[in-house]
């Protein structure tokens, strides 16, 4: 048994030609004339908008629409209609991208200093060679530790925080 399919009946256009009698010398599709028709004054805008005078605006607007119309229509079909392809056009344009430009712009030299001679590294001190501070350096350096009770930080790591220790008495 063989089916048909209904492909026969999308093949066919919906065209318009033209009045009885005096059909136009092309075929275009009643899609083809609205979207004609949407671009041709969208067209004329633009043109106007750059200053071209009327004459050559509408001139150059037919060509512009009959290109344009062409483009468009070669994109739509009974698969495809109108408003799928502009439905799919706008998603697309609106679609969210990935960030593709760096942060921080462009990287420049402005807050490089330049120095008229080479820095030199500062000489190290070997650790055992290292002289030992007098008393009184050696006070201002403990200073932050407790001077008042004389005690080093390891007396002090023996104790328990905020507990002191009593002394034995003898």
């Amino acid at each position: 048994m063989r089916i048909r399919t209904d492909d026969e009946v999308y093949r066919v256009d919906a065209v318009w030609l033209g009045p009885p009698k005096a059909t136009m010398p092309w075929r275009a599709r009643y899609v083809a004339w609205g979207v004609g028709v949407f671009v041709f004054l969208i067209v004329l805008t633009v043109e106007r908008r750059m200053g071209i005078s009327l004459f050559w605006s509408v001139a150059w607007g037919i060509v512009a629409t009959i290109v344009i119309t062409r483009l468009i229509c070669s994109r739509i079909s009974h698969e495809r209609p109108l408003t799928s392809v502009t439905a799919m056009w706008v998603r697309e344009l609106t679609a969210p991208r990935e960030a593709t430009a760096g942060e921080g712009g462009a990287v420049s030299a402005t807050r490089v200093r330049i120095r008229v001679e080479r820095p030199r590294p500062k000489p190290r001190v070997k650790r055992g060679s290292r002289p030992r501070p007098s008393a009184k350096a050696r006070h201002r350096t403990v200073r932050h530790q407790t001077v008042r009770t004389g005690k080093t930080k390891s007396a002090r790591r023996k104790e328990v925080r905020g507990v002191r220790k009593a002394k034995a008495r003898a």
